[in-house]
């Protein structure tokens, strides 16, 4: 399973989301996008970030470990 994580550069939440990913799932493929050299993405995602997406699925900031967890069993979050 790969999970895409929306981030930009010194983006600290970012990095406590990859965290918190790899806590949960430590051989989780995690494949980080870079909002910041995409003017749709960064319209899309811009004030969101972290972002997880799987599928068709995202979870956005705030989150935390349970819901990191339920994402990737695919539970729907409320």
């Amino acid at each position: 399973m790969t999970v895409k994580l929306y981030t930009t550069l010194g983006c600290h939440l970012c990095e406590r989301a990859r965290d918190m990913l790899l806590t949960v799932d430590p051989v989780l493929a995690i494949e980080a996008v870079d909002i910041a050299e995409d003017d749709d993405l960064i319209a899309r995602y811009g004030e969101r970030i972290p972002v997880l997406r799987r599928g068709d699925q995202e979870l956005a900031w705030p989150f935390g470990l349970l819901d990191v967890r339920a994402f990737l069993m695919g539970e729907r979050l409320a």
